[in-house]
């Protein structure tokens, strides 16, 4: 007890003394200022009007809402041909997007063609981007199998071209387009060049469920896009990951202009 006593009188004033310091301590980081940038997302899509979205950048310590950009011009020339598109914000009924400028014209796509888009402000920012269109690679099956609980698996194959290095982007939804996709991922060919590939699901449909299935064919650079944007999701808020990127395919800016060449099957699961 004595023993005990001691070491207890000793340790008194240290505890003390650590209780009444204060250990904060604020640190002023003197950030520079940020300069805004175009942010610009264009896709061209088979038999569709021609639309884009442009905003502008903010920092990370403002509201999270890009401001619009009015007075941004917004131009995609394809075969010599240049088309401007006006500034007229809507949104997609179908998909639920919204679209800052649009214009009522389509082009005649065709793989291995070359499409530019420029985007220049008032401010003299200047955003180019260039894209191939792709062509489609076909949904050979849709297959799905139930199990003992009467929920079934998806199983979507396609087969793989040998002589290039493909991209692809896959998506499931539920009943609708406007609904959150299922599933959504990209993958390469990487390993499986040439192959017939399939792309598997959970246990996670029941009979009369109807789901649309995609398959787009897509450019490098939309595959890095996107690749880039689950890296930054991923990083944000975690202490252990390295900060990430977008990987735009712009120049000037940030954001992609790319093409959507697809292959798109409905089917209602039934036993």
């Amino acid at each position: 007890m004595k023993t005990s006593f001691t070491i207890y009188t000793l340790l008194l004033p240290l505890l003390f003394l650590l209780t009444s310091c204060d250990l904060e301590q604020e640190v002023e980081v003197k950030l520079p200022p940020y300069k805004s940038q175009l942010v610009v997302e264009c896709y061209l899509e088979p038999d569709k009007s021609l639309r884009a979205v442009v905003l502008e950048s903010v920092s990370y310590f403002n509201d999270p809402e890009l401001p619009l950009v009015p007075d941004a011009e917004v131009f995609i020339t394809h075969n010599g041909k240049t088309i401007k598109l006006p500034f007229s914000p809507i949104q997609n009924k179908e998909t639920g997007k919204y679209y800052t400028h649009r214009k009522n014209e389509k082009l005649n796509l065709k793989p291995g063609d070359v499409v530019t888009l420029e985007v220049k402000d008032k401010k003299g920012r200047h955003v180019t981007g260039t894209t191939t269109i792709m062509n489609q690679v076909p949904i050979e099956a849709v297959e799905w199998k139930f199990n003992e609980k009467n929920k079934a698996y998806l199983l979507t194959s396609y087969q793989d071209d040998p002589d290039a290095e493909n991209f692809y982007r896959y998506m499931v939804h539920r009943d609708s387009l406007s609904n959150s996709s299922q599933r959504d991922f990209v993958s390469s060919d990487r390993l499986t060049n040439g192959q017939r590939v399939s792309y598997g699901s959970g246990y996670d449909y029941e009979q009369g469920d109807t789901l649309v299935v995609s398959l787009f064919h897509i450019e490098q650079q939309y595959y890095d896009f996107l690749s880039s944007i689950s890296d930054a999701r991923s990083a944000n808020g975690n202490p252990f990951a390295q900060p990430s990127r977008i990987v735009s395919s712009v120049k000037g800016g940030i954001g992609i202009f790319t093409n959507l060449s697809y292959n798109r099957k409905t089917v209602v699961i039934e036993k």
